[in-house]
């Protein structure tokens, strides 16, 4: 006969043992003794199945942790796979568009698998928060702090020592700090309520190739409008912004306004860009970039005219869920710009696959390193060509005057971008509208039959009489007569 386990047992068969004993106790034994054991057996049964119930949870939480630990591992080994049929794609000899369909579809396959990672972690994250809350709800209740009584003191006005006056200074609070504090939340409330009602506007920049100085591009520089005179800089609102949460609506605005630019530029001749920037926490969240990939997968007609700028430091610290997602968006036609970049050592290969094209350094920067800087294995001069035969352009940011055009020149950069050429200024309303419908053919209309003219005020012309035929042998025999 098998063995009866007791962990296998349902809680509820705990109970109703204990009161089937109570009750068995209660008819069978006279008395107080009948009650007072069949209350004890009832008690027995309830602490039993609080027990049991205690110990399955226990078990069922334990038995849910390891399957997202071999969830989590399936996901990893699966991850490795794709990088390395990725690996492979790249090895076989497909021409470029024969192989952009599958590196896609193999990029997006590695963005949906980071994406189910990190809610596997949430959810392991959540079950041990929860399980740290009961076991601190649990120690309080068995061991509840002692109660001291209450002290009633009997004032005795003889015995009691007179006290000094506390100084006001340490009461009060600086009335300067004080209404800085909430002159910062006023404002910080006036940004909210503006990026709610969007009101962004974004203002571009041109980047001009050298020496020509023809404009390439443009880079969308966003602006806050709180009112019809004040016009808040980045510098000036995005730390509340991110503060506050709101950085994917901020970039999400943008984007839509840039894409809009991008379709305006596409209708003119040349192959002209516009470049945006999203904040520090869209890069930092897979679930945001990849919203962001469905606005760009929305308007796909005019990403080619688009470069999304990427932070150095962000870019090297992106987790594979977000490169997946870079991936996919470079594999829909998505370029890519590396900017706020502080290390001058490149690979351009790595960085042409993941759909880098353009490289922005500070003028400043590369002035340095031309006179001895130590932020580069190769010569100052030597960057520009080297990034060039990944087929990535180097462009110069920030040149503030005519002498650093001519550095820029003399180290062999191509592109510039600086308030020599042009300060960033607003963007016309109409870039922004839609565009308008194409009218319809409109349907033939039947030609009515031409008017025969008439001559006003001139009488009507008599008709010519009708002449009459005569035969010819009545002609003969009028002659003959």
């Amino acid at each position: 006969m098998a063995r009866i386990r007791l962990s296998a047992l349902s809680p509820a068969a705990s109970g109703v043992a204990g009161f089937s004993l109570g009750a068995a106790a209660i008819l069978l034994l006279p008395g107080n003794l009948a009650n007072a054991l069949g209350l004890l057996s009832a008690g027995l049964g309830l602490a039993g199945a609080a027990a049991l119930a205690r110990r399955n949870g226990a078990r069922e939480r334990e038995q849910l942790l390891a399957a997202i630990g071999e969830v989590k591992v399936r996901l990893a080994t699966n991850a490795i796979r794709v990088d390395s049929m990725a690996k492979r794609l790249d090895q076989m000899p497909m021409g470029e568009a024969d192989a952009a369909p599958a590196k896609a579809m193999l990029h997006e396959l590695t963005a949906e698998v980071g994406l189910l990672g990190d809610l596997l972690q949430q959810v392991a994250t959540t079950l041990g928060e929860h399980d740290d809350q009961l076991s601190r709800i649990e120690g309080r209740l068995a061991n509840p702090p002692p109660q001291q009584p209450a002290r009633i003191a009997a004032l005795v006005p003889e015995r009691i020592e007179p006290r000094a006056p506390e100084p006001l200074i340490a009461t009060r609070h600086d009335p300067a700090e004080a209404a800085q504090r909430r002159a910062a939340e006023e404002r910080a409330a006036l940004i909210s309520e503006a990026l709610a009602k969007g009101q962004v506007e974004v203002h571009l920049q041109p980047i001009v190739s050298l020496p020509q100085r023809r404009t390439r591009g443009y880079e969308a520089l966003v602006r806050l409008r709180l009112d019809e005179k004040t016009l808040l800089l980045p510098s000036e609102f995005l730390t509340t912004v991110e503060e506050r949460g709101f950085g994917p609506t901020l970039d999400a605005l943008v984007l839509t306004r840039a894409l809009a630019i991008a379709r305006h530029l596409g209708s003119k001749p040349g192959e002209l860009f516009v470049s945006c920037n999203f904040s520090a926490a869209t890069w930092g969240s897979s679930r945001a970039l990849a919203a962001l990939s469905r606005i760009l997968e929305k308007y796909h007609d005019h990403i080619g005219n688009l470069v999304i700028e990427v932070p150095q430091r962000v870019f090297r610290a992106l987790e594979p869920s977000s490169l997946g997602l870079l991936g996919a968006m470079s594999a829909n036609g998505v370029r890519f710009a590396l900017d706020h970049v502080a290390d001058l050592r490149f690979d351009p290969v790595s960085l042409h696959d993941r759909g880098v094209r353009f490289v922005k350094v500070s003028a400043a920067l590369l002035l340095a390193e031309a006179r001895g800087g130590k932020l580069a294995d190769i010569a100052a001069g030597d960057i520009a060509v080297q990034l060039a035969r990944g087929s990535i352009q180097l462009v110069a940011e920030e040149v503030e005057d005519d002498p650093m055009v001519a550095d820029m020149l003399d180290l062999g950069i191509a592109f510039g971008q600086g308030v020599v050429f042009s300060p960033p200024r607003p963007v016309r309303p109409e870039v922004f509208a839609e565009p308008e419908a194409a009218p319809a053919p409109r349907p033939a209309v039947a030609m009515a039959p031409p008017v025969s003219a008439e001559v006003v005020e001139h009488p009507a012309m008599a008709s010519p009489p009708e002449v009459k035929r005569v035969p010819f042998r009545d002609i003969l025999r009028r002659a003959t007569a």
